[in-house]
């Protein structure tokens, strides 16, 4: 037998059975496997709330903040949403449980009318509502959504100022912005990254600014007096500030932010996950804009054999001083002559500026921003260069984002602040408003609220009125509905300006010396039914006919 024979025989467990290997199993041979070659590099940590965000937001706002203020995909993305979500202010509109009060429609509607008014005489007015006396309530929704997105969430200290006879009302609203909410330290300058977690003196975590007691409930904030590294300030101050009155229960202080774990008590940036590809997209840009640049110079490098002082040619161009004058440096301009040393010469690399390939490029990027950010390429390039039916998909699934950003934003933000408004409205007795204090359910049914803001808007408007009149007819929508769908506008308003303008019409068209009228489709602006009917078949055949057109 051959030596080979003996090993391969020696080498066989004496049991006769080979031992089964360990197999990986469930996720350990998917996208847990530390075997494969497309996992095993993949080293991934993470921890806590604490560890995994409290620690490294500051970075993430300064970040966010840089590229906001300088690289335009990231400034679009946060004004589209402040733009779409906010607009010119979301207007309150008093929705009362009038069954629940006990109230008939006409009481109701006087009622919310004069609420209405009342608190517009509030917000209207920067010094009114405003703390620092900059912006009214609208313009501040606006700051609050801005500072939200950026910095991953913003705070509203709610103050309390002497009324004046123009100003009747004591609330005010202080806007503080992230990264003034920290852990009180001792130094005061700023909290090291790694030490935002800290005690409070009644035993209470703090964590980055945010009080929690045992249970998890957040009962307070500390805000700091100076920004983090602020120059040529007072030594920085610390204040305590309760989450919520102890005798009135109503919140002392807002936070705006939108979590994404559980036991998170700090918001995140909104462009947190985006930042590296946002900042290599502007570095990319950049480049493509200097080659560009470069290249459309004509500068000219003249090679002499005598000394470059003694060459005759003056500069062409600017009569403002050289930027240097140090031998070993060239300027490149627009009709720049430089005059070179003997034996020096100047070799160009052929850049081919701009690529060819940009455009598609800066699309493909710009398409997964958009989607991480839930704002299409094309609402975030503000280029609407496809069909209709395309545009109108990406509206849509941007619009289902900006709505579900504006619920939080009012749930945060405008209707605690309404509740604040309308305790001190029902305590110096300017809003009649019975068992307010004594009832919670009853506080519940006056508190009742709608924020109206900008609409979604129409990319074909005969299409989309179309689909409003018709979804009205068959009751599948109210006018009011449709209203504040197509344009933001109110029904009620509406019909009582249409009153008043075919009230003019009439008496416009009045018969002159009660001669008698004979004409047909008078002032009253109504429309016979058959025409309506006709009106409709005929904008349905042109969109079955726009649909077929566009299919092919």
């Amino acid at each position: 037998m051959s030596n080979i024979s003996k090993k391969k025989r020696n080498s066989r467990p004496q049991s006769g059975r080979q031992q089964p290997r360990p197999v990986n199993k469930g996720y350990g041979d998917a996208g847990a496997s530390w075997q494969k070659k497309a996992t095993k590099g993949f080293r991934a940590m993470s921890g806590s709330p604490k560890e995994d965000i409290d620690a490294n937001n500051a970075t993430l706002r300064q970040r966010a903040r840089m590229l906001y203020m300088a690289a335009p995909i990231a400034t679009s993305a946060i004004k589209t949403n402040r733009t779409n979500v906010i607009g010119v202010g979301l207007k309150l509109q008093s929705r009362i449980d009038r069954e629940a009060l006990g109230m008939d429609q006409e009481v109701a509607d006087l009622w919310q009318a004069k609420t209405e008014r009342e608190f517009a005489l509030w917000a209207n007015r920067k010094a009114a509502c405003d703390a620092t006396g900059v912006n009214n309530f609208y313009a501040m929704q606006q700051l609050a959504l801005a500072s939200w997105l950026v910095s991953g969430d913003v705070f509203a200290v709610i103050k309390q100022y002497d009324p004046t006879p123009t100003m009747p009302y004591s609330l005010r609203i202080h806007l503080v912005e992230a990264d003034r909410v920290a852990t009180p330290t001792a130094a005061g300058i700023m909290t090291p990254l790694l030490a935002t977690t800290g005690k409070a003196a009644n035993g209470n975590t703090i964590y980055d600014g945010v009080e929690v007691n045992p249970n998890g409930m957040i009962e307070a904030y500390h805000i700091r007096s100076t920004y983090p590294l602020e120059l040529g300030t007072a030594s920085t101050k610390w204040t305590r500030v309760k989450a919520y009155g102890d005798r009135t229960g109503l919140p002392n202080i807002l936070q705006v932010m939108d979590s994404e774990r559980p036991d998170q008590y700090r918001g995140v940036s909104y462009l947190a996950q985006v930042i590296e590809p946002l900042l290599q997209l502007r570095r990319y840009t950049e480049s493509e804009l200097t080659a560009a640049i470069v290249e459309s110079f004509f500068t000219a490098f003249v090679k002499t054999e005598a000394g470059a002082s003694d060459n005759p040619f003056n500069e062409v161009g600017s009569s403002l001083p050289e930027v240097s004058r140090d031998p070993n440096e060239y300027e490149m301009g627009p009709g720049q002559i430089n005059i070179m040393e003997p034996g020096e010469d100047v070799v160009f690399a052929d850049p081919k500026r701009p690529a060819s390939g940009f455009d598609s490029f800066l699309r493909a990027i710009c398409e997964q921003v958009g989607a991480a950010l839930e704002i299409p390429a094309d609402l975030l390039l503000k280029s609407f260069n496809s069909s209709y039916s395309a545009s109108r998909a990406a509206l849509l699934e941007a619009w289902k984002a900006f709505k579900m950003r504006r619920e939080w934003f009012v749930a945060d933000f405008c209707a605690p602040i309404y509740e604040v408004w309308m305790a001190e409205a029902v305590a110096r007795g300017r809003i009649d408003a019975p068992g307010f204090f004594a009832d919670p359910a009853i506080r519940a049914a006056y508190l009742g609220a709608e924020w109206i803001g900008p609409s979604q808007g129409q990319l074909d408007p005969v299409k989309e009125i179309t689909a409003e009149i018709l979804a009205v007819g068959e009751g599948f929508s109210t006018r009011e509905q449709s209203t504040i769908r197509l344009n933001g506008g109110q029904w009620d308003a509406n019909v009582d300006q249409l009153a008043r303008e075919n009230a003019k019409l009439a008496e416009a068209n009045a018969p002159l010396q009660g001669s008698s009228s004979s004409g047909t489709g008078g002032a009253s602006g109504a429309t016979e039914p058959g025409v309506v009917a006709a009106l409709r078949n005929e904008i349905i055949k042109a969109l079955k006919e726009d649909e077929h057109h566009e299919s092919k």
